[in-house]
This record gives structure tokens, C-alpha cells and sequence, in this order.
């Protein structure tokens, strides 16, 4: 599932690729992604209008229409977002495409079609409606820890629920708390300061990381955990074999000799 390094990467190519082109057609082949809004009532809200500028919130992708609302994006499992010239082949899967005057084309792209599309007023105004808590990289430590002494349960089912911290999903969290020496069963009850600082220090560190090398693992630095996440992988700092449980419903790798 696109998380919020994956989310700001898109926003990023929307706003060198996309901003400010007249929009000349919506093609919608996949009514299913959209939510609140027809595929009529989303060519109404785009042609003849541009992207003004972008915002984001955890996962969710906001770009304002030049008329004032804003087009809402959430990406399910496994969304993306493609620009594409006029000799470029439309994309497979593509639910939405959006055709700008100067024939380049922007596409959202989805094979299970899980994620959403919509339109909303005002990103606080849909963070609020969606109960969505504080974007990981807009918290400050003083607040991350106040939100983790209200918390309660294992460590990671408390980081990837985004209704306390927006943005941290399955595979972020599990290289935070491979980066804080956390197991992802710990009871958050039982972490001091210390190790919640420590949280929280891990937490900016893996997902800015995360944003510079492109969301790719293999470009992640050599002491991370996300290049070696997988069956049969090694530990990157005591050589163990990874480990694998259920956490927060699923699949969570960890080191048992480094995590505690």
C-alpha cells in the first residue's frame, strides 16, 4: 500500500509535471474509484479548469482546482499516478485519465481499484470528516510523545493507526521499529521517554529517507532493514535471519535478536 513517502513522491511529479495545464477531458473507466461524485460530476469539476497547487496529509493527495475545490486522492493497495506524453502508451489499469491541452495525459492507475477519488472543500476540512490524525512529518517530539502516553495496545497496531498518526503503514513501520530497536509487539505501556524519543526520531528518519531514495528500497541506506525484507532475509545489523509475525492483521518482519 502506498504510504506517505510513496504519496509524497507522487505529489512531487504532479506539481513538476502537472500544475497549471488546461484540462480538456476526463475519461473515467473505473466508476468504482470514485466516491461522492459521479464520472459526469468530475469532467463538470475538471474540464476547462487547472491544478493550482498540491497539499498532502499521511496518505492522501490533495490538488486544488483553480475554481477552489479541491481533488481528493487516496490510493488504496497499490495506486499510483503516471504522466504521459502524446506518443505514450496509456498505462494498464488505468481508472482515471485526465487529458491537459498540451496532450500530455495524467493517469491514476490501480489494478484492484481500492483507492478513492473524490472532491472535497478544503483538506482540513476532509481530514477532519475522515478522523485522520496529525501528518507523521508535521509532528513536533513534544506532541508524538504526548500522543503515546494516551495510547495503549502493541507499539506497531498504535503507529499504523491512522487516526493517531497519519501516513505510517505496514512496511514503514516495520523499518521504524527496526530503526528504534523496537519488536513490534512491545506494549506501548511500557516504553519510557527514552524510547519513544527514540520512536520518534526513527520515525523522520526512515520516512525522509524513504522520500529521497524514491520509495525504493534498493536505493535505502546499507543499514536498513526495507532491502532485506523478505522470506529468507538477514538481519543488516547482527546477520540473524529475519522473523515474521502478525501485527496490526499483518505480515510484520523484525530482527528477535535486535528488537526488544
Amino acid at each position: 500500500m502506498p504510504e506517505l513517502p510513496d504519496v509524497e513522491i507522487y505529489r512531487r511529479r504532479l506539481d513538476s509535471k502537472a500544475l497549471n495545464q488546461a484540462i480538456e477531458r476526463v475519461q473515467v473507466a473505473a466508476p468504482a474509484l470514485l466516491e461522492g461524485i459521479s464520472p459526469r460530476g468530475l469532467a463538470r469539476a475538471l474540464v476547462r479548469h487547472r491544478f493550482a497547487l498540491t497539499q498532502r496529509h499521511g496518505k492522501h493527495l490533495f490538488v486544488r482546482i483553480d475554481r477552489g475545490d479541491w481533488l481528493a486522492l487516496h490510493f488504496g493497495m497499490d495506486g499510483d499516478l503516471a504522466y504521459y506524453g502524446p506518443a505514450g502508451e496509456r498505462p494498464s489499469y488505468a481508472g482515471v485519465v485526465i487529458d491537459f491541452g498540451n496532450g500530455f495525459h495524467l493517469a491514476y492507475v490501480s489494478s484492484r481499484k481500492l483507492g478513492r477519488i473524490t472532491l472535497a472543500r478544503d483538506p482540513h476540512d476532509y481530514v477532519a470528516k475522515k478522523h485522520l490524525g496529525p501528518d507523521a512529518l508535521a509532528l513536533d517530539r513534544k506532541t508524538f510523545v504526548a500522543l503515546a502516553r494516551r495510547g495503549r495496545g502493541a507499539v506497531k497496531t498504535w503507529l499504523t493507526n491512522q487516526r493517531v498518526i497519519a501516513g505510517v503503514g505496514n512496511i514503514y513501520s516495520d523499518e521504524i521499529l527496526f530503526q528504534a530497536r523496537l519488536h513490534p509487539k512491545r506494549e506501548l505501556g511500557t516504553c519510557n521517554d527514552a524510547d519513544l524519543g527514540h520512536l520518534f526520531d526513527s520515525m523522520r528518519k526512515v520516512l525522509r529517507s524513504a522520500i529521497a531514495a524514491r520509495a525504493d528500497a534498493r536505493r535505502m541506506p546499507h543499514r536498513f532493514l526495507l532491502p532485506a525484507r523478505l522470506a529468507g532475509g538477514y538481519c543488516p545489523n547482527c546477520g540473524a535471519r529475519l522473523r515474521t509475525l502478525r501485527a496490526a492483521g499483518r505480515t510484520t518482519y523484525f530482527c528477535a535478536h535486535c528488537q526488544h
